[in-house]
């Protein structure tokens, strides 16, 4: 496949964006548009050819995926019938691109990725699969919020992001760069107004989901690109469909509540108006006291059971 590497006197790095809303998404779009436009990087793009909002890590494993080759003005892009993790797997593979990018930036998405959400984002997801792959990542999202935002506010996010990708850069330039974790970046709805940046670490917030039957796509609502953005009737359209199919009840997640975190996490920072930079691994380990707990628990519910059992 040919892209914007074969040029040899060309010595920018490369970045390679992917995302989890589709490659038509704005926030790609308008990343895309202020990478290139700084004129610091070769820009690549290898993302989903439909949203794929909340897929998390999945991956295709059975069916090989479609890719098209897709014009965005200054980058060489491909839109895939995959996921997230998918996307950033080929595109640092060598078989669509000519060589492995030097950075992978995922989004940006539409709504805040923060807390226990991590777990469910696939923008998330698209940063960590470079991660595992011993290539810089950082996954980017924008805390949108229905009749406050707009897709100008993309802009002003990539804008906001771009000392910090160039110093990441920097630093794999010097060889000095940590590969034992990836940055995932929230960026506040006022970004304008943001009250600078701010190392903050995972927290616990979450959106405590229920279930309510519904008789059609429509009455159930759409959850849009994350579940912790307002909807907005401007920002996406809905597909509906008409009645369930015979013998098939439907039924739709609603939000019943939150769960807010301590200070300095990831959510609150980002509600006070912080560019919040958290470091993230593969996974979150456990808690030191339910490690301890089940380090003494473990041999004696063993040893407790299989007596019984005797």
């Amino acid at each position: 496949m040919d892209d914007n590497n074969n040029n040899s006197s060309d010595e920018r790095p490369t970045v390679m964006v992917t995302n989890d809303d589709g490659i038509d998404a704005p926030g790609l779009r308008s990343l895309v548009r202020v990478l290139v436009s700084s004129n610091r990087f070769r820009v690549l793009v290898c993302a989903p050819d439909s949203e794929k909002s909340a897929v998390s890590h999945s991956i295709t494993w059975r069916h090989p995926v479609a890719v098209k080759k897709v014009d965005i003005d200054g980058a060489t892009a491909y839109a895939v019938s995959g996921t997230p993790a998918d996307c950033t797997s080929l595109g640092i593979s060598e078989a669509l691109f000519s060589s492995v990018p030097d950075l992978v930036i995922s989004g940006i998405n539409m709504g805040s990725n923060c807390g226990y959400h991590i777990v469910y984002s696939g923008t998330v997801a698209g940063a960590r699969e470079a991660f595992f792959n011993d290539i810089p990542a950082v996954s980017v999202s924008y805390d949108w919020v229905g009749g406050k935002s707009s897709v100008d506010d993309y802009k002003l996010a990539a804008e906001a992001c771009l000392p910090i990708f160039s110093a990441i850069l920097d630093e794999i330039k010097n060889k000095s760069y940590p590969l034992r974790g990836f940055l995932n970046i929230d960026l506040p709805t006022d970004i304008t107004n943001h009250k600078g940046y701010k190392l903050t670490k995972q927290g616990k917030s979450i959106f405590k989901m229920g279930w309510k039957q519904v008789i059609s796509e429509r009455q159930g609502g759409k959850m849009l690109s994350s579940m912790e953005m307002e909807s907005d009737s401007s920002a996406r359209t809905e597909n509906d469909t008409s009645t369930v199919p015979a013998g098939y009840l439907l039924f739709k997640r609603e939000v019943r509540g939150a769960v807010l975190d301590e200070v300095d996490t990831d959510k609150l920072s980002l509600q006070e108006g912080y560019i919040t930079v958290t470091p993230l691994g593969a996974v979150s380990p456990a808690e030191t006291d339910v490690h301890s707990f089940f380090k003494e628990w473990l041999p004696s519910a063993i040893q407790r059971f299989s007596s019984s059992a005797l």
